[in-house]
């Protein structure tokens, strides 16, 4: 009828939730909320008009942890109801940024008496990875990381490493020394008899160029084996 007030529309009853748990977040930090409230709070931004604690909770389930859901491949993370792949490659871009801000606490700095932030950031950027994958961190005659690049990429038990890449990607960098890194997805980060032959290898091709080898770090699901630590070099 005229003059009758325009019937409102309720706001859907996700919406205080989200209120609360963003005053939650504000007060208290990230260590008050359990891993699928945290992820909730990413994805609020990405799917607008859809409670997403449920989305949440099954990819924690799915995945673990909120590390492992960021760090998922794109085809696995849109078998998840709901995660369409511009969400999925959201949540890739959140993964792509947290290891940004790890590298960025040890560029240019002198990483062996950085070497927590070192092994912190190897674990971010290599914990969760599916398939083996090399990386070797260059060193300036400071110690100070120049460049982490990735010089091998392969299956889940074996990633394709080539010294002469190696030693020829140290001689345009400048660099003096490197630190090798690599993951088993396995979870176990126990340094397999072909690791260690292709680490003595390493060595000697870049003592050639007097080049040091720091270390060879291999990253698990939970630890991080040293061979320096261990003996093996």
């Amino acid at each position: 009828m005229l003059g009758d007030e325009p019937v409102k529309t309720p706001k859907p009853h996700y919406h205080g939730h989200r209120d609360r748990l963003r005053a939650r977040f504000a007060e208290k930090g990230a260590d008050a909320l359990a891993d699928y409230e945290l992820l909730e709070l990413y994805l609020f931004r990405t799917i607008v008009r859809r409670d997403v604690k449920p989305i949440a909770k099954e990819l924690i389930a799915k995945f673990g942890s909120f590390a492992e859901v960021i760090a998922a491949p794109i085809d696995r993370l849109t078998e998840v109801k709901f995660i369409s792949e511009n969400v999925a490659l959201d949540l890739k871009i959140l993964r792509a940024a947290a290891t940004k801000l790890g590298q960025e606490s040890i560029l240019n700095r002198p990483v062996l008496s950085s070497w927590t932030a070192l092994l912190d950031y190897c674990r971010s950027a290599m914990q969760y990875e599916g398939k083996e994958q090399f990386r070797v961190l260059f060193l300036d005659r400071k110690n100070r990381l120049i460049a982490d690049e990735i010089l091998g990429q392969g299956t889940v038990n074996r990633a394709p490493v080539y010294p002469r890449e190696i030693i020829k990607r140290a001689l345009a960098l400048d660099s003096t020394a490197i630190i090798l890194t690599h993951n088993h997805p396995s979870g176990d980060p126990t340094p397999s008899h072909a690791d260690i032959k292709m680490t003595e290898t390493i060595i000697q091709a870049a003592k050639a160029i007097d080049v040091t080898v720091h270390d060879h770090l291999i990253i698990g699901r939970e630890n991080i084996a040293s061979f320096k630590s261990l003996g093996l070099m």
